[in-house]
Order: C-alpha cells, then sequence, then structure tokens
C-alpha cells in the first residue's frame, strides 16, 4: 500500500508505451518487494531504529 502512487504510474507508463511489459513486469515486481519492506519496516520499527 506504501508504493501504490509508484504502480499507479508503472500502469500509466505501460499504457501509454512509455515502457515495454518485460520492464512492466520487472518494475513491477521490484515495486512490490520494496512495499513489502516498507511494511516491515512500519510494523517493526524498533529493529531498525535500534530503539527497544
Amino acid at each position: 500500500m506504501e508504493n501504490s502512487e509508484t504502480q499507479v504510474w508503472l500502469d500509466f507508463a505501460l499504457a501509454c508505451e512509455y515502457i515495454e511489459k518485460e520492464q512492466y513486469d520487472d518494475y513491477l515486481k521490484r515495486s512490490e518487494e520494496i512495499g513489502r519492506m516498507i511494511g516491515h519496516m512500519i510494523e517493526n520499527p524498533e529493529k531498525y531504529t535500534g530503539k527497544q
């Protein structure tokens, strides 16, 4: 959810033929992985701030 704007822009770029489908698939996969990482950081901030 944290990177939904990025995914909208990827959809737009594909629809306007600014990027190829292969690029879109790669970028979308990377975006989803980054989203999982951000989600983990939000749910577990103590692991990233050193505060317990």
